[in-house]
């Protein structure tokens, strides 16, 4: 495997973080508190080419490869100061994009492609039921086949950017009796008559990331909406889901980066008993430790990219990447916290967030508990 980078990679991930360092840390307290999203931000960030960093440029994008994009998105996370806003981008450029890129008709991709890489519309992906999260069979919405189209009935629950959104993928069984096999994905547009969001949902962190429900009764979508074959939904969003549990961590092992710039440098500032606190063995071990991870972060999301790029499957390194990268971001989250002691705990200094933020990792693209179970039923158990 070679993870060596080129000086133009390199340079592009520096110029990432440049322009979030200057662009997107504005007023990230009062956004956090308020759970507001900055559109204005996520406009940037589309102006700036990160939504079609690995889109052909026959659909608006930049078309770049996986590793030079998923190094980009690293650079991201180094220089925005929250994770919020990099979460959501990487949920729309992991999952929404990929589903149309890969299964769209070259309609769907020049209709809906272009305006989701340049921020005119936002893009949601949706699964998840009340009922069937990772149990897709469970899925409850269904789609009757009509004349010219499907009539959609049901709703979905916990979705990123749900409430914002303007393009969503979502899917539905057309015939229960075939179980995954009736399951359907469908791109449907806002203003859709029968297609409506709930208001968002607040929760612990990713404040400014809206979530919340999409809602379907008796939504119309013509026939040349549906994405990919009638009951390809099980394909396609198992494909979408690998991508995006391969990847979506990719600005958080940046975050895992600064954060441990930070730790070092207060704890070869911060005095007690007459020295550095980094002089204590008890902390700077948790220091090698927040180090440790983030290496081992590095080559695992590294290793899933360049799979990818040769063409080899990345099922069980995606699944191992997701796992890993999400429990690291609490572990060295919550030892951050206790390096800044008092300081680490309150809102005003920022450290906190990272916390709360991070914890909704355990949970979004698959549970660890489903990553673990992924993992042991590939290696054969």
């Amino acid at each position: 495997m070679d993870f060596s980078w080129s000086e133009e990679q390199l340079s592009l991930k520096k110029e990432v973080s440049r322009f979030a360092e200057a662009e997107l840390n504005q007023g990230l307290i009062e956004d956090d508190q308020a759970g507001r999203f900055p559109r204005e931000k996520w406009q940037k960030c589309a102006d700036f080419g990160l939504l079609g960093l690995n889109i052909p440029p026959a659909y608006g994008g930049r078309g770049l490869d996986i590793m030079t994009t998923v190094l980009a998105m690293e650079g991201l996370g180094y220089g925005c100061r929250e994770n919020s806003l990099p979460f959501a981008l990487n949920s729309q450029m992991w999952s929404t994009q990929p589903a149309i890129l890969k299964f769209g008709s070259e309609a769907q991709k020049r209709k809906y492609l272009p305006p989701l890489v340049s921020g005119e519309k936002l893009g949601a992906f949706g699964i998840t039921e009340l009922d069937s999260g990772s149990d897709s069979s469970a899925m409850q919405m269904r789609a009757e086949k009509q004349a010219g189209g499907y009539l959609l009935n049901g709703r979905k629950s916990y979705i990123t950017c749900a409430p914002v959104a303007d393009v969503v993928v979502v899917f539905a069984s057309i015939n229960p009796e075939l179980g995954r096999w009736g399951i359907t994905g469908f791109i449907v547009e806002r203003g859709t008559p029968g297609f409506d969001t709930s208001p968002v949902r607040d929760k612990m962190g990713m404040r400014t990331t809206p979530m919340g429900d999409l809602i379907f009764n008796d939504c119309f979508v013509p026939a040349e909406n549906r994405l990919g074959p009638e009951g390809a939904g099980v394909s396609l969003f198992t494909t979408a889901m690998e991508s995006e549990r391969g990847y979506i961590f990719a600005s958080p092992v940046g975050r895992l980066e600064r954060q441990l710039e930070e730790a070092i440098a207060y704890a070869k500032k911060r005095q007690a008993f007459g020295q550095p606190i980094g002089k204590f063995q008890a902390v700077s071990n948790r220091i090698a430790e927040m180090k440790l991870r983030l290496e081992t972060a590095k080559l695992l999301l590294y290793q899933v990219a360049w799979l990818e790029l040769t063409g080899r499957p990345v099922l069980l390194e995606a699944a191992m990447a997701k796992l890993y990268l999400s429990e690291m971001f609490v572990e060295s989250s919550l030892d951050a916290i206790r390096l800044h002691g008092a300081k680490g705990y309150v809102t005003e200094f920022g450290v906190e967030r990272d916390l709360r933020d991070s914890v909704g990792g355990l949970i979004y693209s698959g549970t660890s508990d489903i990553q673990r179970n992924i993992i042991a039923r590939l290696l054969g158990l």
